[in-house]
């Protein structure tokens, strides 16, 4: 009971809002712009989710990869992102 009451329910609708304001302000986003912008997910899973909804959703869409910055993600390889435009598949 406990655990549940301590549990972030609102974090992924707040990632996928960051994420929009993020494509807004920005040609390319990655998680780790999203880990800058949003408070420590609940597990490192939800970054990835966020990224899978906001695509799913159609606001988003992946272009290519490049090298973290985030030391949690040991420089490992993550995608970048892009808002979609009217028309893009």
């Amino acid at each position: 009971m406990i655990a549940a009451a301590l549990e972030d329910n609102d974090w992924h609708e707040d990632a996928v809002s960051t994420l929009l304001a993020l494509a807004d302000r920005h040609a390319l986003i990655t998680s780790d712009d999203l880990r800058r912008e949003m408070r420590p997910a609940p597990h490192p899973n939800h970054y990835g989710a966020a990224f899978t909804a906001a695509r799913a959703y159609g606001y988003i869409e992946p272009i290519g990869y490049q090298t973290s910055t985030a030391l949690s993600r040991h420089r490992g390889v993550i995608r970048t992102w892009r808002r979609k435009t009217e028309g893009a598949s």
